[in-house]
């Protein structure tokens, strides 16, 4: 991260100005982290209002220190950096990567959930890993059944342990990136965050036996440093699970599954929609074991859905 000190001048008095990055934002205030300096409590000018543009969770800002306040290291963000990427829902930029989590049992996965995170996390840009927590449940065949549903989509698929404090694999991926965690209550995130970093002790939640999932416990996104990684993040993201396939037409689902997008150009017609037509090159490679039998059960049920509820 650049710290590097700045000068500039307003009107006759000459102000110092540093640069970090937006790690929490509440009520207004951003919680901006300046390496090798600390964190900055700052409010944003009101010229980001005037142009209709709001710091988020993630932006690299400059910022400089105030003193007319009794507000605990205060500051103005004064610009805010090119973004790289930028989410809706949750409100955040720059995220490197999503972890989509899942509890491999207890409860029991539900593919097709995990298959509209894999399906946002494509239609948003972001490169998705997979992330099965809990298998300390199941044994190595249940493993590699589930890894080899995602293995001709392309997606990395990471079996852990939080339990079991084994997580070494998944640490190793986070290294000098942001990282969004997402995936449905009971998954175990907030455990796997707690043993990445140890600022910030975040609530487990608990899995009602009635109906087989946690409640929410997270509040807002916020940036989390893992332990012994610089410039290294983790995301806990409230508003991840509530992804909503219908902001996709039918016609472009097809792009948000690699697999599907692969054997789509082998089919007789332009304009297929891998559910009725004959010969067509993705119920091919369906036929031949090229694209899981689950993934293809979720495209067809999405491709119903948008086009039930949009008239088509």
């Amino acid at each position: 991260m650049n710290n590097k000190l700045i000068r500039y001048k307003q009107g006759e008095i000459e102000e110092k100005a540093y640069t970090g990055r937006i790690i929490k934002g509440i009520g207004g205030f951003y919680y901006v982290e300046v390496s090798n300096v600390g964190v900055f409590t700052c409010r944003a000018k009101g010229l980001f209002r005037n142009e209709k543009v709001k710091p988020l969770v993630g932006d690299m800002v400059r910022l400089h220190p105030v003193t007319d306040t009794d507000i605990d290291n205060p500051g103005h963000i004064d610009e805010i950096l090119e973004r790289h990427s930028e989410v809706i829902r949750p409100a955040m930029a720059n995220v490197d990567q999503i972890f989509i989590i899942f509890a491999a049992a207890d409860p029991p996965i539900n593919l097709n959930l995990l298959d509209r995170f894999l399906c946002e996390s494509e239609r948003r840009g972001i490169p998705a890993l997979i992330c099965f927590n809990k298998c300390d449940l199941i044994d190595e065949y249940e493993k590699a059944k589930l890894c080899k549903i995602y293995e001709p989509a392309g997606y990395e698929v990471l079996t852990v342990s939080a339990k079991n404090k084994d997580i070494s694999s998944l640490k190793e991926r986070l290294s000098g990136k942001i990282s969004a965690l997402a995936g449905p209550s009971g998954a175990g995130k907030s455990t796997i965050v707690n043993l990445l970093q140890s600022q910030t002790v975040m609530e487990t939640g608990i899995i009602s036996k009635k109906l087989g999932r946690g409640k929410h416990t997270t509040r807002h996104a916020q940036l989390l440093k893992v332990d012994g990684m610089d410039d290294t993040y983790i995301a806990d993201t409230p508003g991840f699970s509530s992804f909503d396939i219908m902001e996709e037409s039918a016609e472009n689902l097809g792009a948000l599954f690699p697999e599907i997008d692969r054997y789509s150009g082998e089919c007789r017609f332009a304009l297929c929609s891998h559910i009725k037509e004959k010969e067509c090159g993705v119920k091919r490679a369906l036929a031949e074991g090229l694209i899981a039998a689950s993934r293809y059960e979720s495209y067809s049920l999405f491709y119903e859905e948008i086009r039930s509820r949009r008239n088509y």
